[in-house]
């Protein structure tokens, strides 16, 4: 059900696949999806036999990825689930519908972005200056020499052992969507460039309004513990069977999902209270967040 050729992020290419948004919330110790939603692609929802044959509800119309999450955000918002900084890819960052939704909640955001993105750079009153730029083209522009070593964590994936580190540089911009609202009043954000060691150019981008008062090597790790939620995906299909729904319902999809998030809920809620985590590791990065 909902499969067909879509771009997932878990493989980072276009593959015939199902995919589900979903929510989650973390701690300075422990990582736990709390919602999740089918997406369904409009060759779906416009198609009445296969409507019928898998239960769709009647009232239900074809969303997209970022109606679903901002759903997810509302339901967790009204139920006062903790948390003000939220985390997402490129799916979420892109969509400037979805950046300033968020910021209507009230929350501050890490997004990636594609490298395609146009942006202005600021100047020091960060008023807008040139032409826009692409994301790539700003860290280009900005020279090797803008770029400093980041360490974030330790690696812990077989073949990623050691500290994990690499090269970021730091430009206050705002974005040049296209909806019609004046750029002077548009909120100037980070843009986080990433330039690994070895590669011939920068390759992954990000925003943030991430308060400038922060360290920069704070924002770096910050943003790098979305690495949790691939790997709480992970233990869910391994230890609890996530993937393995063989059924063909709307409704039975979402109860075989409510049954795994509930069993993995328990699961670390049982390893909390066995190994509670340090009082001690000071060190360790602030990720209260929501991350769609």
């Amino acid at each position: 059900m909902g499969v067909q050729r879509q771009y997932t992020g878990s493989a980072g290419k276009i593959a015939n696949c199902q995919i589900a948004v979903s929510l989650s919330v973390a701690t300075r110790s422990a990582h736990v999806p709390i919602d999740f939603a089918l997406y369904l692609p409009e060759s779906w929802m416009g198609d009445p036999v296969r409507r019928e044959e898998c239960k769709i509800p009647e009232d239900m119309v074809f969303r997209t990825k970022h109606d679903l999450a901002l759903e997810m955000i509302t339901r967790a918002v009204d139920d006062k689930v903790p948390g003000d900084i939220l985390l997402g890819d490129s799916g979420y960052g892109d969509s400037h519908e979805f950046r300033e939704t968020v910021r209507m909640f009230g929350f501050d955001y890490a997004l990636g972005i594609h490298a395609t993105t146009t942006m202005w750079r600021l100047d020091t009153r960060e008023r807008c200056r040139g032409e826009p730029l692409s994301a790539r083209a700003i860290g280009e522009v900005l020279g090797i020499k803008a770029f400093r070593r980041v360490t974030w964590r330790d690696g812990t994936a077989p073949g990623a052992k050691g500290k994990l580190r690499s090269r970021f540089a730091f430009c206050r911009v705002k974005v040049a969507h296209d909806d019609g609202s004046d750029r002077a009043s548009r909120e100037p954000l980070w843009l986080i460039v990433e330039w690994p060691e070895g590669e011939a150019a920068p390759t992954k981008f990000a925003l943030t309004t991430l308060r400038r008062s922060m360290s920069k090597k704070q924002i770096v790790r910050l943003l790098k513990e979305r690495y949790r939620t691939e790997r709480v995906y992970q233990e869910m299909k391994g230890e609890l069977g996530l993937d393995h729904f063989e059924g063909r319902s709307f409704p039975g999809w979402h109860h075989h999902v409510s049954v795994a998030l509930c069993c993995y809920a328990f699961v670390i809620g049982e390893r909390m209270r066995h190994f509670p985590p340090s009082t001690g590791r000071r060190s360790a990065p602030r990720a209260d967040a929501l991350a769609a």
